[in-house]
């Protein structure tokens, strides 16, 4: 076995799939040069847990949540917590000894950081163009940063910071449009996916679906709409009242989840979408050309400067939430529909900006050390 084979992995990273999916491109592309010897840290209650052993990826459990906002009982609990945390990590480290640890970001990636400090040498991923709290506290000491947004040398000077995109599966390059289509069994026409995340998004599925008969009476169209598993119902109730025919219409898809992303995004041409970052760059793999609703309670506003930077790319447009009505949807996406120069150069936009080859990047970064 050469020297890189016999290298033991700690990937961490969790709580939403902006942090999970781009730990498990990284995890398969190391299993593509050779590399079995993977444990995955994180909390069992969480995605990570489900995903990583579907995956057949060796799971570690650690016990912790997000830090409370304000000072309370709460916040005290939460601190012997992470202090727990943090000492099962470094009792993994004693005992399975890896040789580089690769972190994601989310609140689960911070008791292994710690224990890691000093002792194992580590390089971290963050995906958004406001970096978190935990990327944040232990960029300085990471041997490399890797971002898709060059703001982000700005944000954080002392770290050293790689632009590489975002990892992403293979399938979003290798998938082409016509087979994509094909695998949904979707006729051949001008498609738009309208999405808010695994949870849903009501503001856009509250925009959205006042709009759809008329959407559908001026336009040939396909139409694939994820509501979110929670908002699955509410959204069902929602289309009886606005467009009851909506099941007669062979153009028309609801889902509550989307399995499979790849053909789906590849399908499109047009996304109305949240902006997390994962979303973004999986977006602009596939030369798809967005109108984005930033979600305005998330971290940092990180959602609205990740669209922003897209907005400065050329291949989408934001609408505020707050902003937000079944109005300016349609008329946003009425001048998208009608004019296919400007929709293809943002589609255009959308693939140079792309960055195909961060999985391979942050692998070789991994496996450098």
């Amino acid at each position: 076995m050469t020297e890189k084979e016999t290298k033991r992995y700690f990937i961490t990273g969790g709580g939403t799939g902006g942090h999970i999916y781009p730990a498990l491109a990284v995890i398969n592309e190391l299993r593509a040069n050779g590399i079995n010897d993977i444990f995955y840290i994180g909390n069992p209650k969480n995605l990570e847990y489900e995903l990583a052993t579907k995956n057949n990826i060796k799971f570690l459990p650690v016990n912790v949540s997000g830090m409370p906002r304000a000072a309370s009982i709460k916040f005290i609990f939460w601190t012997f917590k992470l202090l727990f945390a943090i000492l099962k990590c470094m009792l993994y480290i004693k005992k399975y000894k890896p040789d580089v640890v690769f972190a994601t970001g989310g609140y689960v990636s911070a008791p292994l950081l710690f224990a890691a400090r000093g002792k194992v040498p580590y390089i971290l991923h963050d995906a958004d163009a406001q970096p978190g709290i935990v990327t944040s506290c232990f960029a300085g000491k990471a041997v490399v940063l890797s971002t898709p947004f060059e703001t982000v040398k700005e944000i954080l000077p002392e770290a050293n910071i790689q632009v590489t995109g975002n990892p992403i599966r293979e399938e979003f390059t290798a998938l082409i449009k016509e087979q994509a289509r094909k695998n949904l069994e979707l006729e051949d026409k001008l498609t738009i996916i309208v999405m808010g995340g695994s949870q849903g998004a009501k503001s856009i599925n509250q925009a959205v679906i006042p709009v759809l008969k008329k959407l559908f009476n001026e336009y040939d169209i396909n139409i694939l709409h994820q509501s979110g598993k929670k908002r699955y119902d509410e959204t069902v109730e929602m289309l009886k009242e606005y467009y009851p025919e909506y099941k007669e219409n062979k153009n028309y898809r609801l889902l509550a989840y989307i399995d499979d992303m790849p053909s789906v995004l590849k399908s499109s041409d047009i996304a109305i979408a949240r902006s997390g970052s994962l979303s973004l760059s999986e977006l602009k793999a596939s030369g798809v050309a967005s109108i984005l609703i930033p979600y305005p309670y998330s971290a940092g506003d990180h959602q609205k400067k990740n669209a922003e930077a897209l907005v400065e790319e050329g291949s989408a447009e934001m609408i505020t939430d707050s902003e937000l009505t079944p109005d300016i949807l349609y008329e946003k996406l009425s001048e998208l529909i009608k004019n296919n120069e400007r929709l293809n150069q943002m589609q255009k936009n959308a693939l140079n900006h792309s960055k195909p080859d961060a999985t391979k990047q942050i692998t070789k970064n991994l496996m450098s050390i």
